[in-house]
C-alpha cells in the first residue's frame, strides 16, 4: 500500500486542510519543518519520511479557476526527478491535463467536484495514458461534490462502476468533511467499493489519524491512502510508514513512493 503525502497549496503557501473549510484554512504547522513552505515540505517528506510520491492540491485553482498562481512552483516539484507529483488543479479539459504533464507532472487529477459535463468521463481514458491521470470522487459526507448535475446525483459505488467500465484505472475516495478531523474513513463504503469495483485501484483520504487506522485500511486492499495531518502532527511516522512498506513487500506488493525511477 501506498503512503502518499498531501500538500495544499492557498496562496502561496501551504495550509492545513480541516473538514474542507477552505476559507479558514490556516497556514500549516508541521514538526517536519519550521514553514509552510512548499518546497521545503515537500522535501522534509522526502528526506525525513522516505516519500517521493506526493499529492498537491491547488486550491486557488480549484476554487478561484486561477491557474497561474502556483505554475512556477508546481513546476519547480514536478522537475525534481526524485519526486512523482500527482497535481490536483481543477483540471477537467484534456488540452490542461496535457500542459501540466508536459511540466512533469506523473500524474494529473480529474475532480468530481469541477468536473462539468459527464462526457468528460467516458471521453478523457481514450485521450490519455491512463497511467497518468487518476480521479478524485470527491465526497461531502457521504455524497458525491460536483458542478455535474448527473454525477451529484449518483451514489458513490454507481459513480465507481461507471468509473471502471470508462476505463480508469485510479480512484481517490475524498471525503472532505472528514479531512484533518481524525474521525477516520469510512470503512463501510471502502469496503463496498472494493468489492464492487474490483477493478480500480483505489486511492483512499480523509481523515485518517493514527497508525491503525492505516493498518486497518490496508487490510482491506486499498493501492494507497492520502495523509497530512498525522503526518506534521508527528502521530504517523517514518517507523510506521516503513512498517506498511514491510508488510506490502513480504506480501509481495513494493511500494510506489520513489520517485520516477
Amino acid at each position: 500500500m501506498r503512503v502518499i503525502p498531501v500538500i495544499d497549496l492557498l496562496n502561496g503557501f501551504a495550509v492545513h486542510a480541516v473538514k474542507g473549510d477552505r476559507k479558514n484554512y490556516p497556514p500549516l504547522q508541521s514538526i517536519l519543518c519550521n514553514q509552510p513552505d512548499p518546497i521545503t515540505i515537500a522535501r522534509s517528506f522526502q528526506t525525513q519520511l522516505g516519500l517521493g510520491e506526493i499529492y498537491v492540491a491547488d486550491l486557488n485553482s480549484i476554487q478561484y479557476h486561477d491557474n497561474l498562481r502556483h505554475r512556477r512552483l508546481i513546476s519547480a516539484l514536478a522537475s525534481n526527478e526524485s519526486m512523482d507529483i500527482i497535481l490536483d488543479a481543477g483540471v477537467s479539459a484534456f488540452e490542461d491535463a496535457i500542459a501540466w504533464m508536459n511540466t512533469g507532472v506523473r500524474k494529473v487529477v480529474i475532480g468530481a467536484e469541477t468536473l462539468q459535463a459527464i462526457t468528460a468521463i467516458d471521453q478523457i481514458p481514450k485521450q490519455l495514458d491512463g497511467n497518468r491521470i487518476v480521479f478524485s470522487l470527491d465526497l461531502r459526507a457521504g455524497k458525491i461534490l460536483s458542478q455535474c448535475r448527473e454525477l451529484a446525483a449518483m451514489s458513490p459505488i454507481e459513480a465507481l462502476d461507471r468509473l471502471q467500465s470508462a476505463g480508469w484505472r485510479e480512484v481517490i475516495l475524498l471525503d472532505l468533511i472528514r479531512v484533518g478531523s481524525g474521525t477516520g474513513t469510512d470503512r463501510a463504503l471502502v469496503e463496498e467499493a472494493r468489492h464492487q469495483v474490483p477493478g480500480l485501484n483505489l486511492l483512499v483520504g480523509g481523515g485518517i489519524a493514527c497508525a491503525e487506522q492505516l493498518e486497518d485500511l490496508r487490510k482491506t486492499g486499498v493501492a494507497g491512502v492520502l495523509l497530512a495531518t498525522a503526518l506534521h502532527s508527528g502521530i504517523i511516522t517514518a517507523r510506521h510508514i516503513s512498517g506498511i512498506h514491510e508488510l506490502g513487500d513480504r506480501n509481495g506488493c513494493a511500494p510506489h513512493n520513489a520517485g520516477h525511477g
